[in-house]
């Protein structure tokens, strides 16, 4: 069994949904440190311009988790983020299909970034046909605060016998305490898949909601050739 984890992003890009699709089991990593500026609260569409932030602001004070950095909703991030997509993507082929998604997250309240990603991540993998399982860290059992030993935990907590790293996991990971505990390591290497676009030329590393929008239910299929 494959377990793979990582920290709910906002609108995440191709190869996080690549994970998550690989993957047997998955697990949103929301109970670890928030990094700021990073893609925990926003991500990028393709505008005429070029590429566009869409953010989140949020109330992080150092060291918080992710499960408590509050949403600062005095900031009319909503109605911004809505008229962005409405300027950019308003002509796409497939505009309708994110628009019930889209609805529901510009009108809800939210207390915390957590709350928000775990839903963005939920509904977009649904969205997209994924079926693997979806959990949620800070609702599983405690477990170790060495990152190494935490995701060996997580597997083994699943029964997994395999962990699904991304690329840069071989950088810092200690695998011998991977062999140690009998949990094999592979490493996710994705390559960008090409697929239509408007404005111009192609623009990888945008959020998935830019391939949604241009190639609607083909989107899954467009995701996998990345492996």
């Amino acid at each position: 069994m494959i377990v793979s984890v990582h920290q709910p992003q906002y609108l995440p890009w191709l190869g996080y949904f690549d994970k998550i699709d690989r993957a047997d089991v998955f697990v949103l990593l929301d109970n670890v440190q928030y990094k700021k500026n990073e893609w925990q609260n926003r991500n990028r569409i393709k505008t005429p311009q070029g590429p566009q932030w869409l953010t989140v602001p949020v109330l992080y004070k150092f060291p918080q988790l992710i499960c408590d950095v509050g949403i600062n909703d005095r900031e009319r991030w909503q109605h911004r983020q809505r008229q962005a997509l409405l300027s950019n993507y308003r002509k796409a082929p497939h505009w309708p299909l994110l628009e019930p998604f889209f609805a529901e997250i510009f009108s809800r309240s939210w207390e915390t970034i957590a709350e928000l990603n775990i839903h963005v991540v939920r509904e977009l993998t649904t969205l997209l046909g994924m079926t693997t399982p979806l959990h949620v860290a800070s609702e599983l059992p405690p477990s170790p605060d060495d990152p190494d030993e935490r995701l060996i935990a997580i597997t083994r907590h699943f029964g997994g016998n395999v962990y699904l790293a991304g690329s840069g996991g071989r950088n810092y990971m200690d695998l011998a305490k991977y062999g140690d505990a009998g949990v094999e390591v592979i490493f996710q290497e994705y390559r960008h898949p090409v697929y239509p676009q408007l404005w111009g030329d192609f623009e990888p590393f945008m959020s998935v909601v830019d391939l949604i929008y241009n190639r609607g239910l083909e989107a899954l299929e467009i995701i996998r050739r990345g492996r």
